[in-house]
Formats: structure tokens, C-alpha cells, sequence
């Protein structure tokens, strides 16, 4: 056993759904104990999944709840929550802090160098430079954004293409990014080939999608699309797995079009791991996506993916290799890249085995803990 660990302050806004608290439980569940020793300083959540909830109890004492960190702007509860991160780490004499999302960014890094804690690391889990809001709400972001970077040492990009963005915007210089690949849990992710899979409703294909109803993810696309590729190849279900803003819209879209049998939605579920094992193919139909972790997740169990050409999409996904890519806002192109693969048993299921190696070699567990172990430590050597 070292007998000086590596202290490091994790601070996250919501510790929920979503591919920064996952990222944050491989962490923890993966890096060396014997090397590192880790804190989560995290925001309450108002409706926790069980595995958020499991995890938080799990951590007992190393996780610290600051009610006053949440995600909507206000000066109050903002200034209260930078001065509550300030007081816990100033007693907590930690090497690195590692500041996750945006809200936990911003007061996290300036309430690390306000405590004298001598190396920050920021990961923005994507940024909302474009494509979110419009020029002036933009514009204040990236602003916001290098004035905050003005407080750490490293920022985390996810993909080649946000590294290269953080650069263009005058983030900061290309020196102090680091670029590590979202990691799956390769061990929790069994493959199940096309030949293989469940078909409950004797042979009927199942597509689905994953993820948050809000317009960015581009769910009114996927019901379109499914749509025209029903009129087409009828023995298929459509699943739509996630909750938000827009779902009772949507259900009612689904209805007015007399397709309530067969697109379903879900709700958020806590087996997401069962649900997605029956899927034939994945959809990621976002207009702007950092990475699309259920992108990966679907590959690293060997189903295909139908997805749209942006952000870090494109690095995750080969196209014709592991999936099919489309463009934006396009239903009709989604519709035919989603019978292609329908109509091509033998495609499918090569693209499915071809996705598992392809996960296996860049987005494993494995290779992300590693990539962070190799920061910390030339951090702490600094």
C-alpha cells in the first residue's frame, strides 16, 4: 500500500441519470484504492434513480451532499454553494479536485483555488457552445466558460472534435486539454447477437432510442421515422426509453398518428441494461450530441446503431462499420438507414460483432481509468 495517496475531490452537480454520473461511478468503482482515495462532493437530486441512490450509500462518509448546489442559475444558492465546496475543501487537504458538468465547474474550480488546493481538473461532459441557445445565451456561455478556465490546470474533452472546439472559442490553448473517451463497463454489457435475441412478440424487430425528451435529442425525428418505415416493415416495435419535457407531446403525436401499438414509451427505467439486450438496433436521432453514451453502451453489447452526424457522434460510431450515420433533422434518412439494417440480417449482425471489438478496444472501462490514472499522477507529481 502507498503510503501517500492521491486525495481527489470529485464535485458533480446531480449524481442521476446520465453519462457524467456514470463516468463519476466508474471512477470510483475502478480506480486503485491503494493509489487514490476519493471524495464525492455532490448537488441533492430531487428524484434519484436506485443506482444513484445504492452508489451515495455505498460511499458513506466519502460522499458530502450540498444542498445549495443545483443546476438552475440563481445568485443565492450559487454563492452558498461555492462558499459550502470552499469550507470542504479547505479542511479536506485534497491533491486535485476534479470538477464535473457545468454548474459543479464554475464554483467547484473557483472554490478549489480560493482553498489552496494546488491542481484542478474541469470536464465539461460535453459544452453547449451551439446548437442549445441562441447568439447572445451562446455567447455568455463560452465567456462564462474562459473565465472559469482561467481556475484550472486541465480540461477534460470527451472527443477529438470538443477538444478542437474548447481551442476555436478561445477556451483555452490546446496544452492543457486532455481527450479520454467515455468507458463502458464492458463486464456489465453482454453482448447478444442478432441471432441470439429476445424477440418477445414472436419474431417482431424492436427499435429503440434512449434518453432525455427535450428537443435536442431529436425523439419527434425517431417518431417520424418510424412512422415511415412501418408503412414499409410491419413486424417491428419502436421503444422510446426516457422521460422530460416533451414526452406528453410526443405521446400525443404517437396517438394522432394511430401508432400507439407500436411505439412505446417506457418512462426511465432502472433495467436499462435488460431493455436495451432486446433491441435489434439503437437510434440516437440528437441534433447535438457530446458523445451519445447509449450510442456506446448498445455497441459494447453488440446492436447495432442508427445515428445522426454530429458532435463526437461520428468518432464513436464507424459508419457502415458499427452502424449507419445520418444526417440532422432528417426522418427520412433515419427511416432508411433503419430498414436497411431491418431488411439485412447478415449486416446487422456483423455490424453488432464489429461494435463489441470496437468498443472493447477504445471505450472500455479499462482504457478510460487508465488514461485518468496516467493524469492525476503527473498532476500530483507538479
Amino acid at each position: 500500500m502507498m503510503a501517500n495517496k492521491i486525495r481527489i475531490a470529485h464535485i458533480i452537480t446531480r449524481m442521476d441519470r446520465g453519462g457524467a454520473p456514470d463516468i463519476v461511478r466508474l471512477l470510483f468503482e475502478k480506480m486503485p484504492p491503494d493509489e487514490f482515495d476519493l471524495t464525492l462532493i455532490y448537488g441533492r437530486t430531487a428524484c434519484p434513480s436506485e443506482k444513484s441512490k445504492e452508489f451515495i450509500r455505498d460511499l458513506k462518509e466519502k460522499a458530502v451532499v450540498v444542498s445549495a448546489l443545483r443546476r438552475d442559475i440563481n445568485p443565492f444558492y450559487d454563492l452558498l454553494a461555492c462558499i459550502n465546496i470552499y469550507c470542504i475543501l479547505r479542511k479536506g487537504g485534497f491533491d486535485i479536485v476534479h470538477a464535473h458538468t457545468a454548474k459543479a465547474g464554475a464554483l467547484g474550480r473557483v472554490a478549489a483555488k480560493l482553498a489552496g488546493v494546488r491542481k484542478v481538473i474541469y470536464s465539461p461532459h460535453g459544452h453547449v457552445f451551439y446548437g442549445y441557445f441562441g447568439y447572445l445565451a451562446s455567447r455568455a456561455v463560452v465567456l462564462a466558460e474562459r473565465f472559469a478556465a482561467l481556475f484550472c490546470d486541465k480540461i477534460h474533452a470527451l472527443t477529438e472534435l470538443e477538444k478542437n472546439d474548447l481551442v476555436s472559442f478561445g477556451i483555452c490553448p490546446s496544452s492543457k486539454i486532455e481527450v479520454v473517451y467515455s468507458g463502458v463497463d464492458l463486464g456489465l454489457l453482454r453482448p447478444v447477437y442478432a441471432a441470439d435475441r429476445l424477440r418477445p412478440d414472436g419474431g417482431v424487430y424492436t427499435v429503440g432510442m434512449f434518453g432525455r425528451l427535450e428537443p435536442v435529442k431529436g425523439a419527434g425525428y425517431f417518431i417520424e421515422a418510424a412512422g415511415i418505415a412501418l408503412k414499409e416493415c410491419d413486424d417491428v416495435k419502436f421503444l422510446i426509453v426516457g422521460d422530460g419535457s416533451l414526452r406528453n407531446e410526443l405521446e400525443d403525436k404517437v396517438r394522432r398518428a394511430g401508432l400507439a401499438e407500436k411505439i412505446i414509451f417506457t418512462g426511465w427505467r432502472e433495467d436499462i441494461d435488460a431493455v436495451m439486450s432486446g433491441l435489434d438496433i439503437l437510434v440516437l436521432p440528437s441534433l447535438n450530441e457530446a458523445v451519445g453514451r447509449s450510442a456506446l453502451e448498445a455497441q459494447a453489447m453488440g446492436i447495432p446503431v442508427v445515428a445522426t452526424k454530429v458532435g463526437g457522434v461520428p468518432e464513436i460510431v464507424k459508419d457502415g462499420v458499427t452502424g449507419l450515420l445520418v444526417g440532422p433533422g432528417d426522418a427520412g434518412a433515419l427511416a432508411e438507414a433503419i430498414l436497411k439494417l431491418l431488411k439485412d440480417d447478415k449486416k446487422r449482425s456483423d455490424m453488432g460483432q464489429a461494435a463489441r471489438g470496437w468498443v472493447d478496444e477504445k471505450f472500455s472501462d479499462r482504457v478510460m481509468i487508465k488514461s485518468f490514472e496516467e493524469i492525476y499522477r503527473k498532476l500530483a507529481r507538479r
